[in-house]
């Protein structure tokens, strides 16, 4: 199934597919923070990076990728809400990522995921990774 899009998010893909060529280039002065431009300055100078136009560019094509991901994502949500993960699936996948002692008990990240959803709505994974682990010390305690 193909992913409709507005003509504005239609937009931010059509140009975020002429990034990956050699197209015209603009010059451009942003206002930021002065520890920002030094640290950036640092991280060059670290070989973290060419140079600070480089990175500065590579920063925001990441960024607005990610904003790109993000609505493509919560348009598949909206047409398929039962490929959604659970809040417990979202913290298992996080104990996992993170090599999380947690992630061996599944059951009690479930318990922790439910009990979390019933007293604070707009819990995350951490929150009920967090909540987990006060139920694992009680178990023990």
């Amino acid at each position: 199934m193909k992913r409709r899009s507005t003509p504005i998010e239609a937009d931010l893909f059509a140009l975020l597919d002429r990034l990956d060529g050699d197209g015209p280039t603009v010059v451009s002065s942003i206002r930021q923070p002065a520890a920002l431009k030094e640290a950036l300055k640092v991280a060059v100078g670290l070989g973290l990076d060419a140079n600070a136009n480089e990175a500065t560019v590579q920063a925001l094509r990441d960024r607005l990728e990610a904003f790109a991901q993000r609505r493509a994502l919560d348009a598949h949500y909206a047409a398929h809400p039962e490929a959604r993960p659970s809040l417990a699936e979202v913290a298992q996948a996080a104990a996992e990522l993170d090599g999380d002692p947690l992630a061996n008990e599944p059951a009690l990240i479930r318990r922790a995921a439910k009990e979390i959803e019933a007293i604070r709505p707009g819990a995350t994974a951490d929150d009920v990774l967090v909540y987990a682990v006060a139920l694992h010390s009680g178990a023990r305690g």
